[in-house]
């Protein structure tokens, strides 16, 4: 059986009886008001984070969701997108759609403003989705493309960079992992479709996005996940693992490479009201300003005795210099 069939069996026993274990979300769940998450819903929240960010969901966007899980982030999402389907979520596996469908009724019950009709449920394949190009907004999944291989993990990305509208936010949360993974890990189509054994470096997984097309990078949060053990795992060394969240935005590619952000901070204390390094970023004298990556490097080459620049902690929430 292929890891992309042991996917499917999983998440079919989790969509037919809610296994709370399955994925551990490292993000407290979005509490709006008028807002009431069904139980059900919350028991079938196989992610390892969260893709809902108000910030992004601004004048009624429209949302695509893949990988839908018992609909919980279908349902915030919905919040912001309240136009018949407004949102889209997408799945291969027929029982979770049927189980998310069932949860959207009881959805309905506990929000007066929520309809069934602002989401729309397609059974579809991340690998080709049946969504036409350049309409999307906001795409989102979680933990789901850990579990791709990279061939597989490179058609996904492509597909919803096809899918976005020019500046549109893919938003994305998935385990990553710095450490190095023997082959029977890796090999392991459960732990595979579990989002263990897929973890790769950060450093390859923004390169991922990157390669794709996506100018603007942000790493909005990185938090412990997992730990994999030799007494329950086919390892000889502790692997630890952690979760990422990630929006990756369809702007164009600048001819110097993406902009990464990875919660970079330059701090200007010299003696006038503020530094221009001429390349359109103007600091203000002992006034922080995120960074990219690429920006905080030429910063650091410039050997200036009166910048400060900080490491990054991979927590980024917006402005800044780019």
């Amino acid at each position: 059986m292929s890891y992309l069939e042991t996917t499917k069996d999983v998440y079919k026993d989790a969509a037919l009886t809610p296994d709370i274990g399955l994925c551990c979300t490292t993000t407290p769940i979005w509490q709006f008001p008028g807002l009431s998450i069904p139980i059900r819903m919350q028991e079938m929240n196989y992610g390892c984070g969260s893709t809902v960010h108000p910030r992004d969901l601004v004048n009624n966007p429209k949302i695509l969701y893949v990988g839908v899980g018992g609909g919980m982030e279908l349902l915030q999402f919905s919040y912001f997108s309240r136009q018949r389907e407004g949102v889209i979520g997408i799945d291969v596996v027929d029982e979770m759609l049927t189980a998310c469908k069932d949860n959207f009724v009881e959805a309905e019950t506990q929000n007066e403003w929520f309809q069934k009709d602002f989401v729309r449920l397609i059974k579809g394949d991340a690998l080709q989705l049946p969504v036409d190009n350049n309409t999307i907004d906001v795409a989102a999944q979680n933990c789901l493309f850990n579990i791709f291989k990279m061939e597989e993990l490179k058609k996904a990305l492509q597909e919803m960079y096809r899918v976005l509208k020019p500046h549109g936010r893919l938003v994305m949360s998935d385990p990553i992992c710095e450490q190095p993974m023997n082959e029977t890990l890796r090999n392991d189509n459960r732990l595979r479709a579990l989002c263990l054994s897929g973890s790769i470096p950060l450093h390859d997984y923004i390169k991922m996005l990157t390669d794709v097309g996506f100018g603007t990078i942000e790493i909005r949060a990185k938090r412990p996940y997992r730990i994999l053990d030799s007494k329950h795992y086919p390892t000889q060394e502790t692997i630890y693992i952690e979760s990422v969240e990630v929006c990756a935005i369809k702007d164009p590619m600048p001819i110097d490479g993406p902009c990464v952000f990875t919660g970079k901070t330059a701090i200007y204390f010299g003696d006038e009201k503020f530094f221009d390094d001429k390349k359109g970023h103007v600091l203000l004298q002992n006034q922080p300003l995120a960074v990219c990556d690429k920006t905080a490097k030429a910063l650091l080459d410039s050997n200036r005795k009166d910048l400060f620049l900080s490491p990054s902690t991979f927590h980024y929430d917006g402005g800044g210099c780019c």
